[in-house]
């Protein structure tokens, strides 16, 4: 390694140390003992181009302890992307591109949002399990186009959280040989010494049992020994491989190097001023030589790799168009031309499960949107979601669409942002919606992040039945609603199951949620797949209604036979209203909900077997539940709650009779 090697890992340090200086908070320690990580893999290892980080056939880098992500925005800026000293500088402002953990919506060359621990290593899974599925989808005998790395630098912290368990887990499994993650192995956690909660634990062995190749490197400042070890790593050797490399958090720093102090708050201007005179850096806060940038920029070697694609890409297209255009729809995102055309249509009184429609609908899809993939946490019997044309994705196997996730809630939710965020391929995945809960924290960065991804949530009630209440969803849309940029569709038949499919095909900004039955619902009259997309709408034809029953999912015909109870008994004009999706009737004309609504003139009763949280917005009073639900047949638990047609029907009563009152 060259002097301008150490004086760029120096600068690396000394730009991460004087950003969090100038937040006056961030994590400095752990840029401080990685920057030679970065600098070696970034400058002669990774395969990219500063100049275009979208481009297709590039190496991925994953920084799952995004605490770190000075190191990266560093690392950035020296080797050429859009990320310029101003933006160092304003690290952690307000509509910065250099945010307290890497956001891969907000800077070039971020390939993920971290911050979360483990999140990004099954990001990483995801990025390195989309690679395998699409090379083999498109490269040919005559030409490899898709043959790329994924890498990921990794904390003690993301090691313990269960998420990269359930995901390095599989990824051994299926072979991944194309992901590589270093461990950084400081020893060190927020709180203090990582012995303090991890101790027993022999991680590299962990790994092996994985089926994890595993390397290490024991000095982190070891330029030529990172080196040598990368190199090693890319040489396949049919298993995804663990590199530990043993650091110093804080390096450099007199008395904070090696504690719980340099991990997450400022040095302080002494501390940080012995630190940069410990690597010999005399320069001035924010001051880079030139010869760092000549000696990191990867500009023009980012240019001559991409170039190199570009010119075996022109031969690929020549021999096989068809493939070439299939595989820049894909990344572009687009659907096909007719991709809707052959969806199932339904009559009136045709009576299945929503979770049956929506397997029905994934094998129309699967025909005319072949970059959709599937998968279930061990329940693909259950949730519908098998392409039955296709089998399941093996390490012999990934040309196949689905994938048997087993029971890993959390990776596969994780895996599913990495798939996404790689490009090429539109995964859905599925389980029951009570174990949403434990894949909330990827779907809340796939909320944050705008990622497409398709949740196939079954067993929606207590309609489920007799497993009982530890499998019966109560709270869960509820919560699930409180998500920004989260739809949760809830379709009441299916019909509206085919538009919460369409709607979430269509949808490339943000995620959806499918909540489907269990039980078989009727198609009920007025029901409409096109409206879906308005969020709610009337099933009849009431123009001036006494009272408005709105539902969802299941509880949509209690309202309908309590509409004709009413309409029998006590001459009432009652509308009914399907509202499917909360989150798209707020996003719409608000004109036209509160005209669907009644307009303020007629009171409006919700009813939805889920507390009533929520829905406080939209009606004046509830049939919900507030209680967990009990292990009986479905028929007898709604009884048994209050969710029957003469129970609706007496609460629109004294709903009215209060309206009244208050009047």
């Amino acid at each position: 390694m060259t002097d301008n090697d150490s004086l760029a890992v120096s600068a690396i340090r000394a730009l991460s140390i004087d950003a969090v200086e100038r937040a006056n908070s961030g994590h400095p320690g752990a840029p401080m003992g990685l920057a030679p990580l970065t600098h070696t893999l970034f400058t002669k290892h990774l395969v990219h181009n500063p100049s275009n980080p979208n481009w297709i056939d590039r190496d991925r880098f994953v920084l799952s302890c995004g605490h770190a992500s000075m190191l990266l925005y560093s690392t950035l800026h020296l080797t050429g992307y859009d990320v310029s000293m101003e933006d160092i500088k304003n690290f952690r402002q307000l509509e910065s591109r250099t945010p307290g953990h890497p956001e891969s919506f907000a800077t070039p060359g971020v390939e993920t949002t971290t911050g979360p621990l483990g999140q990004g290593l099954a990001n990483g899974v995801g990025f390195a399990l989309a690679e395998k599925m699409l090379a083999a989808r498109f490269n040919t005998e005559d030409t490899t186009i898709v043959d790329h790395r994924t890498w990921v630098l990794a904390s003690d912290g993301d090691l313990m959280e269960g998420v990269a368990a359930e995901a390095c887990s599989l990824a051994g499994h299926l072979g991944l040989d194309k992901l590589i993650v270093f461990w950084d192995d400081n020893e060190i956690t927020l709180d203090g010494p990582a012995s303090w909660s991890f101790s027993t634990e022999d991680v590299v062995k962990r790994f092996d049992a994985y089926g994890w190749r595993t390397l290490e490197v024991d000095d982190g400042n070891d330029l030529g020994a990172l080196d040598k070890v990368m190199e090693e790593a890319k040489q396949s050797d049919g298993r995804p491989t663990l590199v530990r490399v043993r650091t110093t958090i804080g390096y450099g720093a007199p008395t904070k190097a090696g504690t719980a102090k340099a991990h997450g708050s400022p040095l302080g201007a002494e501390e940080a001023a012995a630190a940069k005179a410990a690597y010999g850096w005399s320069h001035e806060p924010f001051e880079v030589p030139d010869e760092v940038y000549e000696a990191t920029s990867q500009v023009e070697r980012g240019k001559v790799a991409e170039e190199a694609w570009n010119t075996l890409y022109a031969s690929y297209e020549e021999a096989h168009p068809d493939l070439a255009e299939e595989l820049e729809r894909a990344f572009a995102g687009e659907l096909a031309e007719d991709w809707d055309a052959a969806l199932p249509e339904f009559d009136d009184g045709h009576s299945e499960a929503t979770r049956s429609t929506s397997g029905a609908v994934i094998q129309r899809l699967a025909a005319t949107v072949p970059e959709l993939v599937g998968g279930s946490a061990d329940l693909a019997g259950s949730n519908k979601t098998m392409i039955e044309s296709s089998g399941a994705v093996t390490r012999d196997l990934f040309a196949a669409r689905n994938i048997n996730y087993g029971v890993r809630e959390h990776a596969m939710a994780g895996m599913a942002n990495g798939m996404i965020l790689h490009g090429g391929v539109r995964p859905f995945i599925g389980t029951f919606l009570t174990f949403s809960d434990y894949m909330r924290g990827s779907m809340r960065l796939s909320a944050l992040s705008g990622l497409g991804v398709i949740y196939v949530f079954t067993h929606d009630s207590i309609g489920l039945g007799e497993d009982g209440p530890t499998h019966q969803p109560i709270e869960h849309i509820a919560s699930l609603r409180t998500i920004p940029n989260l739809r949760v569709i809830r379709p009441a038949d299916a019909r509206e199951t085919v538009g919460a499919w369409l709607e979430a095909v269509q949808r490339t900004d943000g995620p959806t949620a499918l909540a489907l039955s269990r039980q078989n619902l009727p198609v009920l009259t007025g029901s409409s797949a096109d409206q879906v997309s308005m969020g709610a709408y009337a099933l009849n034809d009431v123009a001036d209604p006494d009272i408005v029953l709105v539902g969802t999912g299941s509880e949509v015909q209690l309202c309908v036979a309590a509409a004709e109870k009413l309409a029998e008994e006590d001459d009432l004009a009652v509308r009914v209203v399907s509202m499917p999706c909360m989150e798209l009737l707020a996003d719409g004309d608000p004109d036209y909900a509160d005209e669907l609504l009644g307009g303020g003139d007629a009171p409006v009763l919700s009813v939805e077997a889920g507390v009533s949280f929520g829905w406080e917005r939209w009606a004046d009073d509830h049939v919900a539940m507030d209680d967990f639900g009990a292990s009986a047949p479905a028929e007898v638990l709604f009884e048994e709650f209050g969710f029957t047609p003469a129970a609706v029907a007496d609460a629109a009563r004294d709903l009215l009779e209060e309206w009244e009152d208050d009047e």
